[in-house]
């Protein structure tokens, strides 16, 4: 048997805000989406992302409690080179989205930065450094 990631899956508390942050980050979600209990979405490169609302969960695991104490998942986007890193920090900041960590150059050759969905979830942006 060959292990395949099938999807990653993001719990939101807030259907609208969770798929507007993303739509904003790039992902391409239809807009009559936002008031629904579950979404799919597909990554330019194939991989899956896919939403439930906290009500949506309970409706199958009746006793899930929201984690606390720190995000729930981390999810980083490889944005190319530096100064898309750089961009798409602004794009997102400017859009109302939450920054946490500042673009820096990384120690292990990498421009960094990491933003807050809006359910508190890391999204980290990153790219090579250019030589």
């Amino acid at each position: 048997m060959t292990l395949k990631l099938g999807f990653i899956g993001i719990v939101t508390s807030d259907m609208a805000s969770s798929l507007a942050f993303y739509r904003t980050l790039g992902v391409s979600i239809a807009p009559d989406q936002d008031d629904q209990p579950h979404v799919d979405a597909r990554l330019d490169d194939g991989t899956a992302l896919a939403w439930d609302t906290i009500d949506t969960v309970r409706t199958f695991d009746p006793a899930f409690v929201v984690a606390t104490g720190g995000h729930r998942i981390a999810l980083a986007f490889d944005m190319g080179t530096p100064a898309a890193v750089d961009a798409m920090y602004e794009r997102m900041v400017a859009a109302g989205h939450a920054s946490h960590v500042l673009p820096w150059d990384a120690f292990w050759g990498q421009r960094y930065a990491t933003l807050l969905d809006p359910d508190g979830n890391s999204v980290d942006l990153y790219a090579p450094l250019e030589a």
